[in-house]
Formats: structure tokens, C-alpha cells, sequence
């Protein structure tokens, strides 16, 4: 059992080492005396101490994501343009200002996000939401024939949105989601892991007549990252079209969707890509699934769009501001889009992702994420023996098949009282009832240290929920 100095010294030696822990100066990390305000503002009459001033434990980027620091750069920009310009800043550049102009801040985003997803920019799009992106796939790729290939498979514990989206689509065609819809049910509901081999037996089962498979890149519940080629590929050699959430993976690890043949994927961007709360989302649609078959000049340009739904932001932008009714649609995924997106969500993320390009991209964070989660994990194994037997961990122990996420199953009772007293500690992670607390060591901000620091706060917390539960 390693002590905590002897902890404290390897975090700090493979901090020393880190080739990216400047990358940590470049976001806005909450003190410990800001986790416990109940004011946005300090109060100038309460003298600041050393302890109050030092930054809290945050390990919830898989929820949450920090503010980059040159978020408030840009979005300052943003506004001074529209405080300045107003309506001319969509289509007017301006010379001191790196922002593009609103008529162009999608494409510019959209390259920007391309390579974080292993996509060519034409088949990216930043646009709606993570739930809207899913319906708006759905409504384009799901066209089920209650004789034929009408099934949804999806996972027994998908997030609830995605669900949702399942079931309202499923009823949207008229159909039963008791005949509709399919889950993989995991070998163990209280682990919720799931092995390739069982999806693929799943698909097998209900070849014939499934139409859609909805997966998640990564499990939210467990952290489990899933083969996403090798299904993606069985689902294609038995004609199923295949839909990726990417909500937890997309930022975390590296994602080859156009290498991959991947038909279609969604996701949000507040979590790893640390856009902001409720931020825009994005898309990736594979080339072969948004060809325009028409020109401009045919008279019905939209007969040769597909079963897409279509709004003007969607619009070649050529024609767009010709106020025609004709519907043009841009090649790419671009042209799924509907309304003109957030320019200040825009913003957000994309001083976001001027960080992943002083990182080195995905694969680079990737290196550094896996040696965080593993020395977490090797943490956590440190622990004395009367505090292991409160908790385990159920995310994969094969660094290849999970993300920066270790997900702790406690002991009945004991969420509530653990999750106060990592708070009262100064330590922020995530919880999903009725068990588990979700830590997630983020490459671009997090440290060694935090990993030990959230060891000295968990273990008084797990004995401090003991002793609750047991008096």
C-alpha cells in the first residue's frame, strides 16, 4: 500500500514531466473560496486566505467542461463587433479582431472541429443541440416499414434524452416501441458493460428487421469506450444503418469517423471540447449519406436532396440572402442545417478549440489521459483495505476501452453523505444515482496532484458515509 507521501511524490514527479501541463494556465480554474460562495462576486469586506485562494479539485469535465480563459477574449469580441456593427458583422470582417464573420463562423468552427473527429470539414457541421442533432439524423435515416426493417436498437441504459428521442421517433411512424424497439441489456445491469461480442449478437438476432442502430462512443454511465469501427462495420454487413452519440467521447479520445465508414454521429460540446454550459452541437454526416444530386439551375433543386429536413441556414450560401423559395441545399453537412446558429455559442467554442490546436490535437491528449487515469486508478488500489471494501470501480480496466473517466459503484446509502463531504473538501466530481460517483482526470487542465488530492478527500468521505449509514 503506497503512503500518501510516497503519492505525493510520484504526482509531483509526473507533473514535472508533463510536456502539456502549461496547457493548465489556459483555463479558469474555481479557488476553494469560489466552490463555497453563494455570490458571484467576492465579498471586498471577507479577507481572502492562502487556503480560500487555492484552487479546488475539479474532475468533472465529463459533465462540464472549464472556461478557457480566452473565452472571455473572444466572446468581448463578439459583443464589440455587435455593439459596433450590428448587422454588418455578418458579412464585414474586421482587421483587429480574429473572430469571422458571422455569415462565416460556422465553416470557420466547423474546420476547427474536423480534425478532432478524424471527418473532412464538408461532412461536419456545428448546428442545434445534441438531442435536435439526433432527431434531425433520425428524421433523415430512420424511414421504417412496419413489414420490413423497423427496429431501433439501442442500449438498455442509454441517457435518457436519447431514449426519449427512440421512443417519440418510434411512435412519431406509428409504431409500438414494445415491436420497435430493441436493447442491449448488459451481463451485469448493475456494471452496465457491455462486450462486443453480445452487441454484434444482438444485431445478428434482429437483422431482418432493424433499421437503426443508436450507440454511445462512450458509455456515460461506466466510462466504457466502445469499438465503434468493428460495430460500425457489422452493423453495415448486415444493411443497418448506424447512428454514434459521441457526447462523452468527442474531446476524449481520438475519433476516426470518415476512416471508420461511420454512417452518421452527434454530439454536444460542453463537456471535453468545454464550450459552455448548453453550448451548440455538432454533426457528422459520411459524405455518401448527403449527396445533392441537382445543380442550382434545375428547376426543382429539392427533389435532390434527400428525405432531409431543410431551413434556410441549410441554403447554398450563395442564394441564401436571394430570398427565393427554391431550397438549394449545401453539399456536405452543412446543408442539414435549419436556422443560423448561436455566433455567441460559436465563440465559445472556438476559443475552446484554439486550445486543442496548442495541445496537438486528440491523440497527443490521449497519451497524457490514459497515464492520468491509470494513476488514478493505481490511487485508488493504494487505498487501505476497510475503505476498498465501500466502493469499486466498474469502468473497463483496459486503458483501450475507456476514456478519462473512472466510474466508483459505492455501497448502498452512502452517495449523498460521500458527494457533501467531497464537496465540504473542495473536491467536484459527478454523481449518478443511486451509486455511482464519476471522476474524470481531464488532460488539458487536470494534474497528478489532483488525482491524489481526490484520494485524500474520498477516503474520509467513504468513512464518513459508513458511519452515517451504519449509526
Amino acid at each position: 500500500m503506497a503512503s500518501p507521501l510516497n503519492l505525493h511524490a510520484q504526482a509531483e514527479a509526473l507533473d514535472k514531466d508533463d510536456s502539456l501541463k502549461h496547457l493548465r494556465d489556459e483555463f479558469v480554474i474555481p479557488s476553494l473560496g469560489d466552490i463555497k460562495r453563494t455570490t458571484i462576486q467576492k465579498d471586498a469586506s471577507v479577507q481572502e486566505t492562502a487556503e480560500s485562494a487555492a484552487s479546488c479539485t475539479y474532475l468533472c469535465g465529463n459533465s462540464l467542461g472549464l472556461q478557457p480563459k480566452r473565452t472571455r477574449t473572444r466572446v468581448q469580441q463578439y459583443l464589440d463587433t455587435w455593439g459596433t456593427q450590428g448587422v454588418q458583422g455578418h458579412f464585414k470582417p474586421l482587421d483587429d479582431s480574429p473572430l469571422p464573420t458571422w455569415l462565416d463562423a460556422d465553416a470557420h468552427v466547423a474546420q476547427k472541429i474536423a480534425p478532432i473527429v478524424g471527418a473532412d470539414e464538408s461532412e461536419v457541421a456545428v448546428m442545434q443541440t445534441l438531442t435536435a442533432n439526433l432527431h434531425l439524423l433520425m428524421t433523415a435515416f430512420y424511414h421504417p416499414d412496419p413489414n420490413g426493417k423497423h427496429k431501433i436498437l439501442l442500449e438498455s441504459k442509454a441517457f435518457p434524452s436519447d431514449h426519449f428521442a427512440v421512443l417519440s421517433q418510434i411512435y412519431h411512424h406509428g409504431l409500438s416501441p414494445e415491436t420497435s424497439m430493441v436493447t442491449v441489456e448488459a451481463p451485469s445491469s448493475e456494471d452496465n458493460v457491455f462486450s462486443t461480442s453480445a452487441i454484434q449478437d444482438l444485431i445478428a438476432a434482429h437483422a431482418k428487421d432493424t433499421a437503426l442502430i443508436l450507440l454511445p462512443g462512450i458509455q456515460y454511465y461506466t466510462g466504457q469506450l466502445m469499438d465503434i469501427p468493428t460495430i460500425t462495420d457489422f452493423a453495415h454487413k448486415h444493411g443497418i444503418f448506424i447512428i454514434w452519440d459521441l457526447a462523452h467521447a468527442v474531446g476524449n479520445v481520438p475519433l476516426h469517423l470518415k476512416e471508420w465508414d461511420v454512417d452518421a454521429a452527434a454530439w454536444c460540446t460542453y463537456k471535453y471540447l468545454n464550450g459552455g454550459p448548453g453550448c451548440i452541437g455538432g454533426m457528422f454526416i459520411n459524405s455518401r449519406n448527403s449527396l445533392v444530386t441537382t445543380q442550382i439551375t434545375d428547376p426543382n433543386p429539392e427533389r435532390g436532396y434527400g428525405k432531409r429536413l431543410s431551413g434556410w441556414w441549410g441554403n447554398d450560401k450563395g442564394t441564401r440572402f436571394v430570398m427565393d423559395t427554391k431550397f438549394h441545399p449545401v453539399k456536405g453537412a452543412a446543408g442539414f442545417q435549419l436556422s443560423n446558429p448561436s455566433i455567441l455559442d460559436i465563440t465559445s467554442l472556438g476559443a475552446s478549440l484554439e486550445v486543442f490546436e496548442l495541445a496537438g490535437g486528440v491523440s497527443v491528449l490521449r497519451e497524457k489521459s490514459k497515464r492520468l487515469t491509470a494513476f488514478l486508478e493505481h490511487c485508488l488500489g493504494s487505498m487501505p483495505d476497510n475503505v476498498k471494501k465501500l466502493f469499486r470501480i466498474i469502468t473497463p480496466t483496459d486503458p483501450e476501452r475507456r476514456g478519462a473517466q473512472l466510474s466508483l459503484l459505492l455501497l448502498d446509502g452512502m452517495l449523498h453523505t460521500v458527494m457533501k463531504e467531497l464537496t465540504d473538501r473542495g473536491v467536484i466530481v459527478d454523481e449518478r444515482q443511486p451509486n455511482v460517483v464519476r471522476v474524470a482526470p481531464t488532460p488539458l487542465y487536470n494534474t497528478f496532484k489532483d488525482c491524489v488530492d481526490f484520494i485524500e478527500a474520498f477516503e474520509p468521505a467513504l468513512l464518513a458515509a459508513e458511519k452515517h449509514k451504519t449509526a
